[in-house]
């Protein structure tokens, strides 16, 4: 029997799994060439961000990492590391603390990093619907191509193959493309996820880093200036007991 001959015998409800199977299948393999070439672009520009922010970590100035936040739009990292920064330049520009500003950065890094999450995770659960649907619905048009079968044997009041083969090719055909929608759904949810979480650590790692950066040099900074000061005291005053 030919595909075409196969598709002279699909009933009604037949044809209508295998065109529901054919556009989810459409639709997913957009889903997964689309999500492949987003990540591949956030990876590719968390690459190139990573030495502007190792610069910065070393003792780089706040401004060159603010300059290069724009330049690296698509890197998860630099969006996470982008508000955190936004958030101590405005405190100290305002005239506040920045050392104080702990819990704002804090907040903003983990606000960020949720929202970058939130784009990242977008159109998994689409796969993931595919992927444990599509069998079942398979499955659906395998019963709708028995049944046909049935009703061949009881139209022509005989059972052999020429009757039943149109029924049982349908169901069989139906099968085959529900498990062939899946498996590419189910494989892409999978890496993607695992990417994913790759991601969000490198992002909780940036987040660490930064904060590190920002408050505990100045603070060891400020201990040093404080240990200077009281040395100073010392030698004008004496001993510090003396002062009292």
């Amino acid at each position: 029997m030919t595909f075409t001959e196969l598709l002279g015998n699909v009933g009604l409800f037949g044809g209508a799994v295998m065109f529901c199977l054919a556009v989810l299948s459409i639709f997913s393999v957009g889903m997964i060439v689309d999500k492949h070439r987003r990540f591949r672009s956030a990876s590719r520009q968390s690459e190139m961000f990573k030495p502007v922010f190792k610069k910065f970590l070393h003792g780089g100035e706040v401004q060159e990492l603010i300059d290069a936040v724009p330049l690296h739009q698509n890197s998860y990292v630099a969006q996470v590391v982008s508000a955190g920064i936004l958030e101590y330049d405005g405190v100290r520009r305002s005239g506040g603390d920045p050392v104080a500003s702990l819990e704002l950065v804090t907040s903003a890094l983990r606000d960020s990093m949720s929202e970058t999450l939130i784009q990242l995770k977008r159109g998994l659960g689409f796969l993931a619907t595919i992927g444990s649907t599509a069998p079942f619905i398979g499955l659906f048009g395998t019963v709708v191509g028995i049944i046909n079968a049935f009703r061949s044997i009881a139209a022509t009041g005989s059972g052999g193959m020429s009757v039943v083969s149109g029924g049982i090719a349908e169901a069989l055909v139906s099968t085959a493309l529900g498990i062939f929608v899946a498996i590419p759904a189910v494989v892409a949810f999978n890496l993607f996820t695992g990417k994913i979480e790759t991601f969000h650590v490198e992002m909780n790692r940036a987040s660490s880093q930064l904060v590190n950066c920002l408050f505990k040099i100045p603070e060891v900074k400020m201990s040093e200036v404080e240990m200077s000061e009281a040395k100073v005291s010392v030698k004008k005053g004496g001993p510090a007991y003396a002062t009292r």
